[in-house]
């Protein structure tokens, strides 16, 4: 066999083909056709009654506003670190890369156990928080903060290897120019990452929105103030009403496609472009 020369035998293409089509079959296209059926058993109206209850849509607006402070925030810092890490070089850099990752190896359960010390009566600002009249555990504020930490790396992790990659000599050639820093970042930097961003900010709030441990801690579970779609999926099946509970994880079904939509075209735009 000639050097290099690529194994071009048809059957265990055939055969990888059919293994990858069999696992993502049984593993992700069954279960979303389970979810839509057993939704629709009984019937349209009681599909509609259930995606309409008040209680559904109340959780379906905090799911929706935890998702959009998320992406909100952690755009915003990931935007920030990322130039910060990839431009400057300074003692503790690394160190500094590695606490962002820390949402993804600690437990999100963990993180809501974290946040109830923290910010609870029986936190170390607990004192100060009551007495200025602020909830912040059990309440709104709690599920928004928790949020935020679970998808804290997501647009980070996207935009830093971008930034890194490409290096600064074009924005010290500008600078040397007389270019001023929004316009370098307008003009130079932001061309290159745009895909990137929007790749991580797509990434954040698919993360965002399917969000359980943490803010199940957190949340209290109160019925119509702070519970999210996940939860409130979670009451429904502990009530064994499974009919409401698949008709309400038919939305998270119905936002996650719409993601994954978006998650491909941004993926196909960046390919496009030759990845910038």
């Amino acid at each position: 066999m000639a050097v290099g020369k690529r194994n071009t035998n048809p059957i265990v293409k055939y055969v990888l083909i059919f293994v990858s089509g069999l696992f993502l079959f049984v593993m992700l296209v069954l279960p979303l056709i389970v979810v839509v059926v057993n939704a629709l058993k009984d019937g349209w109206t009681v599909y509609r009654q259930s995606i309409t209850d008040i209680y559904a849509i109340k959780a379906l607006g905090l799911t929706l506003l935890a998702s959009v402070s998320a992406v909100a925030v952690n755009t915003v810092f990931g935007l920030f670190a990322s130039y910060l890490l990839s431009k400057f070089y300074f003692r503790g850099r690394q160190v500094l890369a590695a606490l962002i990752d820390i949402p993804f190896s600690i437990s999100p359960v963990i993180a809501g156990l974290v946040f109830i010390l923290t910010f609870g009566n029986i936190g170390w600002m607990g004192g100060f928080l009551k007495a200025h009249h602020i909830k912040i555990v059990f309440a709104v504020p709690g599920v928004i903060l928790a949020t935020i930490f679970v998808t804290f790396p997501f647009v980070f992790r996207e935009l830093f290897p971008v930034m890194n990659a490409y290096g600064k000599d074009e924005e010290e050639a500008a600078a040397l120019m007389g270019a001023k820093g929004f316009t370098i970042f307008r003009k130079i930097t932001f061309p290159h990452v745009k895909w990137a961003l929007l790749y991580g900010m797509i990434l954040c709030g698919a993360r965002a929105m399917g969000e359980f441990g943490a803010v199940s801690v957190i949340s209290g579970h109160l019925r119509g103030k702070t519970n999210t779609l996940p939860l409130h999926v979670e009451i429904l099946c502990n009530e064994f009403n499974t009919t409401a509970a698949f008709a309400v994880s038919s939305l998270l079904v119905l936002l996650s496609t719409l993601i994954l939509a978006a998650r491909s075209l941004a993926e196909w735009k960046k390919k496009k472009r030759g990845g910038n």
